[in-house]
């Protein structure tokens, strides 16, 4: 039953996501702020059907950022990325560049001022996504930024990339971290979504200022530790770094 009730969720999703996204396309299109508002009541939508249909539940802690500001998070599964954007008040994301051309996605990505990267170019991809930050400076939010440059599974030891650490330095702002234990309830390429308390957790602020190395190793630290945490305290047990 809990793979027919996740696979009926799944679908849900995506007919609101198609349905939704066309109906509030107009307001998009209009302001920034009308593409903020669609998006935060699909992911509420979306919140709903996975507590009914899975069990599955969201939880915010920490104090949610609210001026503008890097967010370091590390990202497990598509559902962190909608606690984000329901959370967060002016949010936009560095997203892959192949999601600025998919339907409903890339349009709503696009107007909240998201940064697309191509995975693979290292330096000239680095290059181009602070070009496209500076370059929407006038719209201060707050940008998430995945450090592991993908979803990763639970336990997975996979390392963090520059990028995150780049824009810190060269942007000369705050960065908020923020740890998730949503792999344990929705992993990548699972067909499930198991119910308990998804949580998305922002942590203490790291001020500007710090060198690359030492910021990139500070980030880490404070996001896979209390990661692994929330995963522990969700019931599953993270493997041993030692």
């Amino acid at each position: 039953m809990l793979f027919l009730r996740s696979q009926l969720a799944d679908l849900i999703m995506y007919v609101l996501m198609a349905i939704m996204g066309i109906l509030f396309a107009p307001a998009a299109i209009y302001s920034r702020g009308g593409a903020y508002w669609a998006i935060k009541v699909y992911c509420r939508t979306v919140f709903w059907v996975l507590r009914i249909l899975c069990g599955l539940k969201v939880e915010f802690r920490g104090e949610v950022p609210q001026g503008e500001v890097i967010v370091a998070s590390k990202h497990m599964s598509f559902l962190d990325v909608m606690m984000h954007a329901y959370a967060l008040p002016r949010v936009k994301f560095v997203m892959k560049r192949q999601l600025r051309y998919a339907p409903i996605l890339g349009l709503y990505g696009m107007r909240i001022g998201s940064a697309p990267v191509a995975r693979g170019k290292k330096g000239s991809a680095v290059r181009k996504l602070v070009r496209d930050v500076e370059s929407d400076k006038e719209n201060a939010g707050q940008l998430v930024i995945y450090p592991q440059g993908t979803r990763v599974l639970p336990g997975s030891d996979k390392p963090y990339k520059v990028g995150a650490g780049v824009l810190y330095t060269r942007m000369g702002q705050d960065c908020v971290p923020a740890a998730t234990n949503t792999g344990v309830f929705w992993a990548r390429r699972s067909p499930y979504r198991y119910p308990g308390t998804a949580v998305v957790e922002y942590l203490p602020m790291i001020e500007r200022g710090l060198k690359l190395d030492e910021f990139m190793k500070r980030l880490e630290d404070v996001v896979e530790t209390r990661s692994n945490a929330l995963m522990r305290e969700a019931g599953y047990a993270p493997p041993d770094p030692r």
